[in-house]
């Protein structure tokens, strides 16, 4: 009996690593997936392998509302499906090459940046009111609409607004000052305003959602990251809540980046340490969990004349560096207006 149990199972494993080589795979392929549960995952939005392989069991099952053995038995089918394994230095190289970088507007912060904003990674920019965190983050939401030849990625972007700060007079501002269709380019902006944490935490279910339904997104901007959960999560007491939400946040953008291939901009308040004797006494809000889950982290502060200083405080492959630039009528700029 066991015999024939393993034949069988056997014999369904070789029949969907020939259909997913052929690409005619569907959903109850997978085994465990019937049709049942198959209805349940297209429902939930999951109609791809890749979102299913990276879920975490505990919230795929509150997705689909079955036990977190089943949940899990599903995502490691797919990963099986799928071959998830190690692969060479060089193979991964390889797909590096399908990343792409979105121009800030301003040669010089594309430089200390490594090119450019990119693709398949979370860039976070954090600094005092006024240092122009905002302003890069409407300025990028018109250039991720350019021509990848121009410096764009030819998508559109989602604006996830905590503080009330997007404003569609600047964005027309900028796409004429680019000899841009204002309209179009407003048109391509997909704008939520989040209200408190836990619709800021839903929209990402939607944009979940955008993205299996074929939304060609390339960039998702989040207004503040912290705002809500700083006013909501108050003392010490909260301060595990919290930071395990934001980490749980972040780490889901993360996973929209890699899989879609997008990038992510976030900006960050900050807080002055009162430890801090000498230096500069501004440290971003959220802590380790903000710092590591950041694949970029800019500080922002004005500088002299109207300029902007940006210096570059975590790469995994830049070196710290700072650089000038101005915020303009037209945009991002090296020159001032």
């Amino acid at each position: 009996m066991a015999e024939k149990k393993e034949k069988k199972e056997k014999e369904d494993e070789e029949e969907v690593e020939e259909k997913g080589e052929k690409g005619e795979y569907e959903l109850k392929d997978l085994p465990g997936v019937g049709s049942t549960i198959a209805k349940k995952l297209e429902e939930a939005g999951f109609t791809d392998l890749m979102a299913l392989a990276v879920m975490p069991p505990a919230e795929l099952s509150q997705a689909i509302d079955v036990s977190e053995g089943v949940a899990r038995k599903i995502i490691v089918a797919a990963r099986k499906f799928l071959k998830l394994d190690f692969d060479t230095g060089l193979a991964y190289e390889k797909r590096r090459k399908e990343i792409i970088k979105i121009t800030t507007g301003s040669k010089n912060l594309d430089n200390l940046i490594g090119g450019g904003v990119e693709t398949k990674a979370i860039l976070e920019a954090f600094g005092a009111f006024g240092c122009g965190k905002t302003q890069l983050g409407l300025q990028l939401a018109i250039n991720a609409q350019l021509p990848i030849e121009e410096g764009g990625a030819n998508g559109k972007v989602i604006f996830i607004d905590t503080e009330g700060t997007f404003r569609p007079e600047r964005v027309k501002q900028l796409a004429i000052a680019k000899g841009l269709d204002p309209e179009k380019v407003l048109n391509n902006i997909l704008v939520a305003r989040a209200f408190n944490s836990d619709h800021q935490i839903l929209l990402l279910d939607k944009i979940r959602d955008l993205l299996n339904q074929g939304e060609p997104i390339r960039l998702i901007i989040v207004d503040s990251l912290t705002s809500h959960f700083r006013a909501e999560y108050v003392g010490r007491g909260t301060l595990a809540d919290r930071q395990q939400k934001l980490n749980k946040y972040l780490h889901t953008l993360m996973r929209y980046a890699e899989q879609y291939n997008l990038a992510v901009y976030v900006t960050n308040q900050v807080m002055a340490d009162p430890a801090m004797m000498f230096g500069d006494p501004t440290r971003a809000i959220g802590g380790h969990i903000v710092g590591h889950a950041s694949t970029y982290r800019l500080y922002l502060r004005r500088g002299k004349q109207n300029s902007r200083i940006a210096k570059l405080i975590d790469s995994p492959n830049l070196p710290d560096n700072e650089t000038v630039f101005f915020i303009t009528s037209y945009g991002i700029s090296d020159k001032e207006d």
